[in-house]
């Protein structure tokens, strides 16, 4: 039986998966609970949410009691957050390095990262931010390390591909992100807002490396695996299927009798209307919107559009206040 998700159901789920407090996720929880459908097919979700609310009181209780700095948070930075991770000696931090100006620590031995280092990764017109994370094991992943997982918009699941044990860690990453409900590779789990992921075959020059991808991609069909090295090998291909994963778009404002300013986009969700844009522009813009006229998209450059046009990557917009 089909679940039948409402776009109001989504757009809630989707402002959970953003928040940042335990204040912000609760509110998006509880609406998402009030607007979901119900009927049997929703019976498993709706105990999802109920169960991380639940999940959520607690932890808020446990914060009034424990103050203190949290070394696993990230603030968001760029067009998106894009989380590695990893078991020891995967690659993920020679890849941050290589993507990236962050200062990470390159070492042949594992466990070098024990907090993540952040970075930002030049991609056409904006920059994204990749963050290096202490590895995770068959077992276990580090204590506080989960929510930062959790809060990424997308991740990145790297196995060292030239690793005789890379078949048993790929499948041992998946289970351990999955058993977290993190990720929801099959879809069929529903899981509050998984989190996106990329799979990546790093160290792919080195020798055994093509052989072993081989039979990863024979055994997980329904996986798309990127085999990149970071001595250059698959990295372009790499920033832009992150770009694209983001789900994001990049709109350019313009003054009227002006230029279109051109070197730094705002950053929306895919889907996101002029509304919408008005809205990050500023929030008194809205209310004063009359209607705005968009270069791009539309069926004529600067045509005259309303309020609920959808935009889309590279638009430029004039608002009508």
């Amino acid at each position: 039986m089909s679940a039948n998700l409402t776009q109001e159901y989504h757009k809630a789920e989707e402002t959970y998966r953003r928040a940042k407090t335990i204040e912000e996720k609760m509110v998006a929880l509880q609406l998402m609970l009030a607007v979901i459908p119900k009927h049997k097919a929703t019976e498993k979700l709706q105990a999802s949410i109920k169960t991380r609310m639940a999940r959520l009181r607690e932890e808020s209780k446990k914060k009034k009691t424990t103050k203190g700095y949290n070394p696993f948070n990230v603030d968001r930075q760029g067009a998106g957050q894009v989380v590695l991770a990893g078991y020891p000696n995967s690659g993920k931090s020679a890849l941050v390095g290589a993507l990236s100006r962050a200062k990470v620590k390159v070492a042949g031995y594992p466990f070098a990262t024990v907090l993540p280092v952040a970075g930002m990764m030049p991609y056409e017109d904006t920059h994204i931010q990749l963050v290096d994370t202490p590895p995770v094991t068959a077992e276990d992943i580090p204590p506080g390390l989960t929510g930062t997982f959790r809060e990424a918009d997308l991740l990145l699941l790297l196995v060292d591909v030239s690793s005789g044990d890379c078949l048993e860690d790929l499948d041992g990453l998946m289970s351990l992100m999955q058993g977290r409900e993190i990720i929801d590779p099959a879809g069929e789990e529903e899981f509050i807002a998984p989190v996106p992921f990329i799979t990546v075959a790093s160290k792919i020059d080195l020798p055994a490396a093509l052989e072993n991808l081989e039979i990863l991609a024979e055994l997980n069909p329904e996986l798309e695996i990127m085999a990149i090295s970071c001595h250059g090998q698959g990295l372009e291909k790499l920033k832009k299927n992150i770009f694209e994963a983001l789900n994001v778009i990049r709109i350019y404002g313009k003054a009227s009798g002006r230029e279109p300013d051109m070197s730094q986009p705002f950053i929306l969700k895919k889907g996101s209307t002029v509304m919408d844009f008005a809205d990050t522009v500023h929030r008194d813009f809205p209310a004063r919107l009359k209607s705005a006229l968009v270069w791009g998209s539309s069926r004529f450059e600067g045509q005259a559009v309303s309020r609920d046009y959808v935009l889309a990557d590279r638009d430029v917009v004039e608002l009508q206040i």
